[in-house]
């Protein structure tokens, strides 16, 4: 009789999240087991009481989830898991902090795409304005379009230490170098001005992208907005928009991107990795950077 396939899921919150539970199941997990409050420094025994137990065949069937909020924290639990391996007991993790890591490599690669496909250009070069930047899927966006070479602005909308704070953990964790920006709501237009892509990721059922200051918006090529909860974050997105005319927009050529057709990719990159995972022969890490590259195949930006 095979083993049954298992993920241990670590998050540091209080609770698991039902999301990455249910999509670890439909990816055909036969067990999910949620472990809460789990730091850093916790994951290594955690980790060495799942590899042990199984035996070098049993491995193979097992698998590590490391959820959570913050990204910091969650890459941190990654290389601890990694170092705490002991081959041949060795499992496949997969880190997705609050679903940032999917979700900013789908928004990153829909952008590229209709970069090309509207307006046959590329990221590399674009001015980049993320409002909403300070946070997770805000952050790991700036990072991928910077990756990407970029000229990008983290906007925060409360304060520009925040704006700074993030700006310097993107150069200090990736070595990549991104702008800081205070997006207050008197200056959102002048920001917007001279940017070619703006990325949306503030809080669900915030508005931080007026049709005023949309109007501003003379170079903007493409926009997309990762919030699902009205209103939307860029005035004129629909949520299951995917490349359609933002006709508000002050440059007369822009296409926008809603959250469902982002979420649409996001969806299936979890999905793809969770069962790579319970599929591998071999051990995999996987983070923003796998789920990139999978959002680019996924969407044709590759």
């Amino acid at each position: 009789m095979e083993k049954p396939h298992i993920l241990h899921l670590f998050t540091p919150a209080a609770q698991a999240s039902p999301f990455d539970v249910n999509m670890a199941f439909d990816a055909g997990f036969d067990a999910v087991v949620p472990y809460t409050g789990v730091s850093a420094a916790g994951v290594a025994a955690l980790t060495q009481d799942a590899i042990f137990s199984r035996g070098p065949k049993g491995v193979r069937r097992t698998g590590i989830f490391i959820g959570g909020r913050d990204v910091d924290v969650a890459l941190d639990m990654l290389d601890a898991a990694r170092k705490a391996m002991v081959p041949p007991f060795e499992v496949s993790v997969f880190a997705d902090p609050s679903g940032a890591f999917t979700t900013a490599g789908a928004v990153v690669a829909a952008v590229e795409r209709e970069l090309k496909r509207a307006h046959g250009s590329a990221l590399s070069g674009r001015r980049v304005l993320v409002l909403g930047g300070t946070g997770p899927v805000g952050l790991v966006a700036s990072a991928l379009c910077a990756q990407e070479g970029a000229q990008v602005e983290l906007a925060s909308h409360t304060s520009i230490g925040r704006a700074q704070a993030a700006a310097e953990l993107v150069h200090a964790r990736y070595g990549l170098t991104v702008s800081p920006v205070f997006a207050a709501s008197t200056n959102t237009a002048s920001l917007v001005g001279s940017a070619d892509v703006v990325i949306s990721a503030a809080r669900a059922g915030t508005e931080v992208l007026p049709k005023e200051a949309l109007a501003q918006a003379k170079a903007l090529l493409v926009a997309a907005d990762v919030n699902a909860v009205p209103p939307a974050g860029i005035a004129g997105i629909g949520v299951m928009d995917d490349g359609v005319a933002l006709d508000n927009a002050g440059s007369g050529k822009a296409v926008g991107i809603g959250a469902l057709a982002i979420g649409n990719i996001k969806y299936q990159v979890e999905r793809l990795l969770f069962e790579s995972m319970r599929n591998g022969e071999r051990a995999q890490y996987l983070d923003f950077r796998d789920a990139f590259a999978k959002a680019r195949e996924l969407a044709g930006a590759s």
